[in-house]
């Protein structure tokens, strides 16, 4: 089954205009150093007439820094922040509860190095995010509570599976414990209550449907929620299961804006072949195990 497999924006960094910059929305960063020098900017220009204009040394005077230029140095990544400095930060920067805690968020995984704890730091930043968009309305709660989650997408593809009970602690089991009980039961009672799913009269679980519904017009944030989950579940394999029962590569190439193309619009026809013949497949003879491929694509030099 392919998992909403449509285009999402890459992390988004607001571009200013050095003539007029405006005052930077934190939700936009996935950088909390560019955020810092963005605030920085539009300050100066905001009081680039006073008889005082804004300076390093007012935003430490604001933060209670002793350092006249501690603000300089964390933009240019000479120091770090602590948590205790980060909230001295955000109270400079008069930013609220909400976004005090998502500047936090927003500086931890800046700063964390290794890769598994980065997506999660990165994970976290981004549930802080949504739940923060369904409080204000940005997000229809309704509408994502009916889209499915990356376990109801597993529990689906488990009726392909050999052997495969309706059994809740069956399911869990065979979830590799990787959701927490009560996630994975709301997700299978939502698919049951649905009609996605069925139990059959052997006690298997069985679809109640080919296809999943409740995918289209899904919620950018609610696709990169999922997708980082799914990229999560990634890291987790390449730390823990044998080479055998995986299969990781990656290259590394320099490419023109139709190489680019091309290989997108490749890569988008191999995952619809494969979908499409595993199904065909899968009505025949079930398969042994579920697995998860992620395709990855993306940029890691500036043009």
């Amino acid at each position: 089954m392919e998992i909403l497999s449509h285009q999402t924006p890459s992390a988004i960094e607001i571009k200013r205009s050095v003539a007029e910059p405006s005052l930077p929305v934190i939700g936009s960063y996935t950088d909390y150093r560019l955020f810092l020098k963005d605030f920085y900017e539009f300050r100066k220009f905001q009081t680039r007439k006073d008889r005082r204009p804004y300076s390093y040394a007012m935003f430490s005077a604001a933060a209670d820094i002793r350092s006249p230029n501690y603000l300089k140095l964390v933009i240019e990544g000479k120091r770090n922040l602590s948590e205790a400095m980060g909230k001295k930060f955000a109270k400079a920067m008069n930013l609220s509860k909400a976004e005090t805690d998502e500047f936090l968020a927003l500086v931890r995984f800046t700063q964390t190095e290794n890769p598994l704890e980065r997506n999660q730091k990165l994970k976290e930043l981004s549930d802080l995010r949504v739940g923060k968009k369904l409080k204000t309305g940005e997000i229809n709660q309704d509408t994502w509570e009916k889209v499915p989650s990356w376990v109801a997408w597993v529990l689906h593809a488990l009726t392909d599976q050999k052997d495969v009970s309706a059994d809740f602690e069956s399911l869990y089991g065979h979830l590799r414990r990787k959701a927490k009980p009560d996630v994975v039961r709301k997700s299978l009672e939502r698919l049951m209550e649905s009609g996605e799913l069925a139990r059959g009269e052997d006690g298997s679980l069985q679809k109640g449907r080919l296809l999943m519904s409740g995918s289209e017009n899904v919620p950018v944030d609610l696709v990169r929620k999922i997708q980082s989950e799914l990229i999560y579940l990634g890291l987790e394999s390449l730390a823990q299961d044998p080479p055998q029962d995986r299969e990781f590569g990656a290259m590394t190439v320099a490419l023109t804006e139709e190489e680019f193309e091309n290989l997108k619009f490749e890569l988008r026809q191999f995952r619809k072949r494969w979908t499409k013949d595993i199904m065909v497949k899968r009505q025949e003879s079930k398969g042994d195990r579920v697995f998860q491929l992620n395709i990855q694509l993306f940029p890691v030099s500036e043009k």
